[in-house]
Order: structure tokens, then sequence, then C-alpha cells
């Protein structure tokens, strides 16, 4: 059924989006369906003990042991319901606080539901890995909810800071999780506290595990994003920031306290960090005058106080532990809604502005007292239950009081006061008239940033003084019942649960138990009355000396918060982040100083130097002997490739080197050719022809000469690196091929390509059927590819209406030159050679070329639908085909330009390359619609008339995708540097004739000049 819940919520989350836009905030009634399912469905699992635990098991990632592993036990059980019953209701409240015309609705909403199914994913799984894969997903997830006012800079910033921290502590996390589960040989949470590991390793898996519960957690010194993130709407940080994702940390450690509590490293960052995360906190959440971040603040205070009870290692303090969770949840969570009630009814948060709240929402005002009274531990509320818990807990501390448990007991006994004093300001500020003072400085504004920015609103946070008796009857409007009601329902639970904790003792008890790495100085019970004692009596000075720290505050208000030393935590974090950027940007302007020679340089160096270094230091295997060549072709061949590339490195003009490269790659294809690989070698040429025709169109842009003359050293320096990779290179293969203990791959390679592709060229089966999906990769640089070359060409906003112009200009001439039968009329003379030779500038046509490629180029095509067919089993398949079919399409820009190129395919390239990639996509997953694996081949033989019986394999029709990309690259290429050149060229010379003219009036009009020539387009 946890599987099930799971896919629930990832189809609520999936539907959100077209939920809002149909039904607008309304849509979160029904998506909170499936977090109160859960809810229902969990209150029915409560287990009994921790044997019995209700589990599911679902396979997965086999290779690396990840499996779908889920186990509901105590602790799981509660996080469930918190997280389950606490969304739904939070989902309800988000349906009256949000409009149906906020911005990004959809967005939040189905990142809300998600978020909940991560949490619940995150809290049953019994897989270390599945527990990291929910984790970040949860990280995720939280990064678009804090950012969710994307026009909001500070919003922005705040999500990208939660978002940096969280990843950075996830990470840690998962170098603790690998070492703890290979260290174990399995991953299964509970297999591992079962039977825990000791050892240096195991410390150090343990003490990364823990960087990221304090992360997650705003532990200090990673508290600082938490009061950040109140950037985030308030529904949000009720859920996030109260009861879910912060208590992902506190969960991490519950779970692993039964198993690693006794270790230093664990009591070390547990109980130092926790307790001055509760101190830090707390202190700085008595002097905010915002709401929001009072209780941000405060809930920083609060994780480190569960965070240190669940960590403490005694059976007590777990019990308080998990009792101060649920209370925190109930209690936070109330007072949250209750801050987003007043916001959206008063337009503001500072407690320095708001007057009357008590007198108009009076059933507000009771949920956020019990809210507040809760946190601060006052009876008969769940929080006071834990907090004398807690105090029973720690009072009594087993190794003296000058060490860590001494520590901890401190932090809990003042860190209980300051939660005593910022209670009590946050009900003095919202629900009394008192806390306001007489008159605030001129432009004094609040501290935090707001989440809902409403005209009126802003308005009011920006008046130098606090409103008048009619402005704030104007800009009140009363709550509605649900903004009221569902915290007061969580405030309700909190007094329910305090009367009656001795049940939930029972509840929690399972996994309390577990814990026994420090004995308990005093027997802890949950209940409201224990007696008269050293508990008692703590929480009594508690309450004195907390309304004494908020009297001695509120008669001396301070507007900002001061840190406890200079070190500040927030303030480290922008300092590293700007030092790292620049860094990253000294090292850039270092290494890439715009200089294609000086980068190209840093890159065969490290070529160079690694493996160099290798080959002197490391164990190598030479080659016994070394044959250089099968035959006297070979070293011909070898000779004529080592002169080109020498004369290629000494050419002065860009054309002739152009050229030499092109005899080095016609003689690598030579060699395949004559070491038995013809495949191989058809694709070599034809790459090599295409490269050439590319390079000569581009270098129309550029001057004959190279513009560098490179002195004497520079050229020697050259020539030294060009010569130390081609050395480093060589000796690289030989030693690979002398290092092998594996029998080679293609031994069986011509039985295994008929059997398993149906097709006996074992390159063209290895592309369409057994590296397939390596392929439609490939296929997918090449429409990036294709996209770039064009747009380095095409940068004019009006491309697209002169593609279609030209296309329909290509379509019409063809259409103009289609003749009947008999008709003798068509135009003779060179143009009846091209369909678009009308529009070919006389001056400038090759008749010779244009009847030559007349005759060839439907023979070019036909020998590319050839190797299309032919391909599986013969030379050929579909990129070589394409690579084919485009050099024809050369043919007809060389000799009509533009316009016969569009006269020849008037189609867009894009067509081509969505069409090719999806039919290659299409049959690649066709075969799963009947049952089999995705690539599956089938091979049938049919008998065709005049053609006899023809091999068909359905693989065939991957490769028409492979072809139609190729093509649609080849066209795009052409229309790109071809046509689009030609255009640029044109408005040059139309720019340089208009100069002309001005200057010599009796001159050849410039439009005279160039007419005929084509108007660039795709």
């Amino acid at each position: 059924m946890l599987v099930a819940f799971l896919l629930v919520h990832l189809l609520a989350a999936a539907l959100a989006p077209s939920l809002v836009r149909r039904l607008g905030a309304k849509a979160f009634h029904l998506l909170a369906l499936a977090p109160a399912a859960t809810a229902v469905w969990a209150a029915t699992q409560m287990p009994a003990g921790a044997d019995d635990a209700h589990t599911e098991h679902l396979d997965w990632v086999a290779a690396l042991g990840m499996d779908l592993s889920f186990r509901m036990d105590t602790l799981a059980w509660v996080m469930t319901l918190i997280v389950s019953a606490i969304g739904a209701l939070i989902l309800v409240y988000c349906a009256h606080y949000f409009e149906d015309d906020d911005g990004n609705l959809g967005l939040l909403a189905g990142a809300l539901v998600g978020f909940a199914g991560a949490m619940l994913g995150l809290v049953t799984t019994d897989d270390l890995l599945v527990l990291y894969v929910f984790w970040e997903i949860t990280t995720v997830l939280s990064y678009l909810l804090v950012g969710y006012l994307t026009t909001s800079a500070a919003s922005t910033r705040a999500a990208k800071q939660a978002l940096i921290v969280t990843t950075f502590g996830g990470l840690a996390m998962l170098v603790g999780i690998v070492i703890l589960g290979e260290g174990a040989g399995t991953y299964q949470i509970s297999e591992l506290i079962a039977e825990p590991r000791t050892g240096t390793l195991v410390a150090w898996g343990i003490a990364l595990l823990l960087v990221g519960a304090i992360t997650k957690s705003a532990l200090f010194p990673f508290h600082f994003w938490l009061p950040g993130a109140m950037a985030a709407p308030t529904p949000v940080s009720a859920y996030l920031h109260a009861a879910a994702m912060v208590k992902a940390g506190v969960y991490l450690v519950a779970r692993f306290a039964p198993g690693y509590a006794d270790l230093l490293t664990w009591q070390v960052v547990v109980l130092a960090l926790g307790g001055f995360t509760m101190l830090l906190g707390g202190f700085r959440a008595t002097r905010q005058t915002d709401l929001k971040l009072l209780l941000a603040y405060g809930t920083v205070s609060q994780l480190g106080f569960m965070l240190l009870l669940v960590g403490y290692g005694s059976e007590g303090a777990m019990l308080a532990g998990l009792t101060m969770l649920v209370a925190h949840a109930l209690f936070k969570a109330s007072l949250f809604l209750t801050t987003g009630a007043i916001d959206h009814a008063a337009g503001t948060r500072d407690i320095r502005r708001l007057t009357g709240v008590r007198r108009r929402a009076p059933l507000l005002a009771v949920a956020g007292t019990l809210s507040a009274m809760s946190m601060a531990g006052i009876p008969v509320l769940l929080g006071f239950v834990g907090k004398e818990a807690a105090l029973a807990a720690v009072l009594y501390p087993v190794d003296g009081w000058w060490s860590l448990q001494g520590f901890a007991a401190f932090s809990v006994v003042l860190g209980s006061v300051l939660t005593m004093a910022y209670s009590v300001r946050f009900v003095w500020g919202a629900f009394t008239d008192a806390s306001r003072p007489p008159e605030l400085p001129h432009g004094q504004l609040p501290s935090a940033v707001r989440d809902r920015q409403r005209p009126e609103a802003g308005a009011t946070l920006a008046a130098p003084a606090g409103p008048t008796a009619a402005e704030e009857e104007t800009t009140w409007h009363t709550p509605t019942v649900i903004l009221t009601g569902v915290p007061l329902l969580l405030a309700l639970a909190s007094v329910v649960m305090g009367v009656t904790s001795t049940t939930l003792e029972g509840v929690l008890e399972p996994h309390a138990s577990l814990v026994t790495a420090v004995p308990d100085g005093y027997e802890v019970h949950l209940g409201l009355w224990h007696g008269w004692g050293l508990p008692l009596y703590a929480s009594i000075l508690v309450w004195t000396l907390g309304t004494l720290w908020w009297w001695a505050q509120a008669r001396r208000p301070v507007e900002v918060p001061v840190p406890l030393w200079p070190f500040d935590a927030g303030r480290t974090y922008h300092h590293l982040v700007r030092g790292l950027d620049r860094v990253a940007l000294e090292v850039t302007g270092f290494f890439q100083r715009g200089s294609l020679p000086v980068l190209l340089g840093i890159i065969v160096s490290v070529l160079i130097a690694l493996p160099a270094y290798q080959m002197v230091t490391g164990d190598i295997v030479w080659p016994e002997r070394v044959r250089i060549s099968d035959s006297a072709a070979q070293v011909v061949v070898i000779v004529l490739v080592i002169l080109a590339a020498v004369l290629a490195t000494r050419a002065r003009r860009r054309l002739r080197a152009v050229f030499l490269v092109g005899v080095t790659g016609y003689g690598t294809a030579l060699l395949y050719l004559l070491h038995g690989a013809p495949d191989i070698a058809l694709t070599q040429i034809l790459v090599e022809t295409v490269s050439l025709v590319v390079l000569v169109l581009v270098l129309r842009r550029l001057s004959g000469r190279f513009p560098d003359d490179p002195s004497r050293m520079t050229r020697r320096v050259r020539a030294l690196l060009g010569t130390a990779v081609g050395v480093v290179v060589g000796l690289s293969a030989l030693i690979a091929t002398s290092s092998r203990i594996h029998e080679p791959a293609g031994l069986g390679l011509p039985e295994r390509a008929v059997d398993y592709g149906a097709g006996s060229n074992i390159v063209n089966v290895i592309l369409v059927d057994v590296r397939a999906w390596d392929t439609m990769g490939e296929l997918s640089v090449v429409l990036a590819c294709a996209t770039g070359v064009a747009s380095l060409v095409f940068l004019r906003d009006d491309i697209m209406d002169r593609v279609r112009a030209g296309l329909r200009t290509a379509r019409g001439t063809r259409a103009r030159l289609r003749t009947p039968r008999g008709d003798t009329s068509r135009a003779s003379g060179p143009s009846r050679w091209l369909t678009a030779g009308e529009q070919l500038d006389p001056q400038r046509r090759s008749t010779m070329f244009e009847v030559v490629t007349r005759l060839v180029f439907h023979t070019v095509v036909l020998w590319s639908v050839y190797l299309l067919l032919s391909g599986h089993n013969q030379p050929g398949g579909g990129f070589a085909a394409g690579l084919v079919g485009g050099l024809a399409l050369c043919l007809r820009y060389l000799a009509g330009r533009g316009y016969e190129l569009r006269a020849a395919l008037p189609v867009m390239p894009a067509a081509l390359l969505g069409s090719g990639l999806f039919i290659a996509a299409g049959s690649a997953l066709a075969p799963m619609l009947f049952g089999s694996p995705a690539l599956r081949t089938w091979d049938t033989y049919l008998q065709i008339p005049l053609l006899g019986e023809v091999h068909l394999v359905t693989s065939l029709f991957f490769d028409i995708g492979v072809y139609l990309v190729v093509l649609g690259l080849m066209l795009d290429i052409l229309r790109s540097l071809g046509s689009g050149i030609d255009g640029q060229i044109r408005l040059e010379n139309e720019q340089e004739n208009e100069q002309e003219n001005e200057q010599d009036p009796s001159g050849q009009d410039a439009s005279e000049q160039t007419q005929g020539e084509e108007v660039p387009s795709r």
C-alpha cells in the first residue's frame, strides 16, 4: 500500500497544474485527498512493537542492490502521520489563502503535493540509497517552493541558498551512506542498526551522515538558510519548515540513534551543535519584530532541541524527543498558519503595527495563544509534557555536569528560558496593542521580506508611522473559517494529546526502548503530573526567567538581531560563495584568454603530460614485436598522409591547408579499406567530403591567407606539441594492444550479428541494434549541432518569414516549369538544365556543371537509397546514405545556389530532423506495444515482383530515421553556410555599391549589379 500511496502523490502532483487551471485555488481541496488518504490508512497501521512493522518490497536496481523496500515501524508511523495529516490540513488551508490569479499557483500546488509524497517515501524506506533519492527530491522541491515568487530577488536568493546548503549536506551524506553500506555489505537500514559496526571508517561514515542531518535541520553553522527561506509563502513555511522538511534531519538522527549513539563522533556533533543551536536560535528569536522571522528563529532553536534529545542516547531522552517531535509539528504549524491568517487579514506581520487582532479574530487569538503556550511548555498542552520529559532526561547527567551531557542540560534549561521569552513576545505582539510604540522612526521597515505582495499591504508596511484607525478598518478583512479553523484545530490537538499523553507514551515506547547507549539518570514518563521534583522546579524557573527576559526586551526594543560574536554564519556563507565565484572567474580567465591556440595548447599539454607520466612511472607492458605494415600499399599511403600533414602545417593559404588536411582524411579512409573495413572506409570518405564542402563554404567569409605570421619560436613550440601528441597517442595504441587480458569482443560478432540483428554488416547491426540507444543520443547531438550551425548564421528576427517565402517561390517555380505532354513551348537554353535556372545570374553560370548535375543527381540519390536499404548486409546504412543524399544536394546548391537547393528539396530542415528523430525513437519503442523489449528486431522474407525475394528487417525503420536526420543536417548546413552566407555577401555588396554610387552618381546602380542574387533563407 505504501507504494500505491506514493504513486497517488505522484499522480496528484502531475495533475495539479491542470486542476489549478480549471478550478483555481479550489483544486487544493482535491489535492489534499492524497495525503489525507495516506493519514487515514497509516492510522490503522499502528505497530505494536519493533517486530510488528509493516513491510513492502519491490525489486528496482538490482545491479546496485537498490530495492524499493519500505518499513512502517513506530518512528516511521509517527512521521507518516505528521507528514500526511498536517500536509492535508495545509493543502486545505492553501485553498483559502491563495487567490485564483496568483502566479505559478499550479507549480506550487504540484510541488507541495509532490513534496508530501517525497517525505512519505523518505520516512518509510528501509534502503539507504532510496532514502537519499527521496532526500534529494525534497531538496529540489523545497527549492521550487521557496523560490515560488520568481519575480522577487529575495525569494530567488533564499531558494538558491537553501538549495546549495542542503545539497552540500546531501552529497556529504551520500559519501557516508556508501561508506556504511559497503562496509556492512548491505544498505538496509534495519540491518545496519540491528548489527552496528565499529571502527574509524564507520565513525567517518556516521559523521558524514550527520552532516546531511544538520544541514537539513538547520543546525549551526548551517542554521542561516532557514530564516532566509521565510520568503516562501506562509503555508509552505508551515509545512516545510515546521512539520516536514526540517524534520528529516531529526528523523535521520532518531533512526540511527539505536545503533550509533554511543560513538564519540555522534555525541560531539549531536549534543554540542544541538545545544548551541538551541541557544543561538532562541536568542535571535527574542529580538525579532516580524512574526514569521520570530517563528523561523524559534524553529531553529527547537530543531536543535529535538535533535539533541533524539541523539542523546538514552531511552528517556528519545521518548522526550519523539514527544517534542509531535508537539512541535502541531504548535509550530499552527503558529505559522496563524501568522499567515493575520498577514492575510491585516496586510502586515510587524508586531509594531498590529492592533486589534484579538478583538477582530478571537478564535485566531485562541489558536495562536494555545500554540504559543505549548511551545513555551505551559500545562496542560503537549509541549509541556515533552518539555517536562526532556528536563527529566537531561537534568541527571551520568557523566557529570562538566561533560557533553552537562552542556546539554545547561542548553536545555537556558534554551527553554529563551523559548518562554519569545513565546510571550509572539502572543503579546500579535494579539495585544501594548507592544505598539507611540511612534515609529521614519523609514523603519520590518526585517523580513513579505511573501504576499498586495498593493494595500505594501502601502501599509511602507508607512513611516503606524496606520490610523480609519486605515486599519480599510485594510483589515476578516479571515475565512478555514484560515481560522485549521490553526485552531492543530492547537486543540495539542491540548487533547497533552491530556492523553500517557497513551502516547505507549505508542512511542517501542522505538524509545531501542536506545540504550546512555543509561537513564532518572526514570522518564509522559504525563501532566509527576509530583514535586527537579523537573517541575526547573519548569517554574524557566517560566519565571523567560517572562523576565521578555519584559527586559520589551522595555528596550531592538530592531536588528545582534550576533553572539563577530562571526556570522550567513555572512560567512555569502563571502564564501562570492570567493568561489571570484576564484572560478580568475581560473577561467587564466586558462581561457580568448585565444584558440592557447586553449588548444593547454588541452594537448594535458593530453601529453598525464599519459606520458603513466608510461614513465607505471607498470607498462610493452609489445614484444611491432609489425609496421601488412603490405607495401599501406606504407605508400602512410608516407602520403605524413607528407600531406607536414605540408598542411607549412601552408600559408587557407584553401591549400584545407585540401591537404583532406588528403590526410582520404588517406586514413584508404588505410581502413586496406585493413578490410569497407564500411568504415566509406563513412570516412563521405565525412571527409562533407567536411571539405563545409570548410570551402566557410572560407568565403575569410581571407585567402592566414592572418597570423607566427615567430620561429611559436612554430617550434607548435611542432613540438604536435609531434609529442602523435608520439603519445601512438605509444598508447601500442600499449593498449599489448595489454589485453580478455578475448577480443569481435571474435563472435559475425555470427551474433546474424542471430541478434539479422544482418551481416557488423557495424550497422551494432549501430541500429546493439548500441541503438547510443545512436539515439548521437542523433540528439546532431540536432543540437544543426541548431547551433543555423543560429551562428541566422540572427535576424524575420528569418522564418523569409524561409517560408523562399519555399513558396521554389514550389511556384517548379509548378511553372511543369508542362503538359506534347508541349514544346518550354524555353530553350541553359535554364532548362536546372529547375531554378531562370533565376540565376547568366554571368555566373556554368553550363557544363549544370549538365553534369542534371545527369548525376538522380543517380546519386538512387545510390543513397540503395545504401539505406542494403546497409544491414552490405556497406552502407542510414548514416552513410544520408551523407550521400546530402552530397547530392551539395551538387544542386553549387550548380544553382539557394534557388536550386530549395527547388530540389522544398522542406524545412527542422521537419527532416524532427521526423527522423521521431521515426527512430518510434521504431525503438514500438516492440514494447507487442510485449517485447525495446529495440527488438524482427525480420522476414517477402516476394516482390521484379525484385524477387527481399529480406526485410524492422531495424530498417531506425535506419530511415537516421537517414532523415543526417539529410536534415546537410540541408541545414547548406542553407546556413551556403544560402545564408550568400545573402550576407550580397547585402555587403549592395552596401558597398550604394556608397560608391553616393560618391559617383553616374555609376551603375547596386541593385542592377546584384540582380538575380537570392534572399538568404534557411
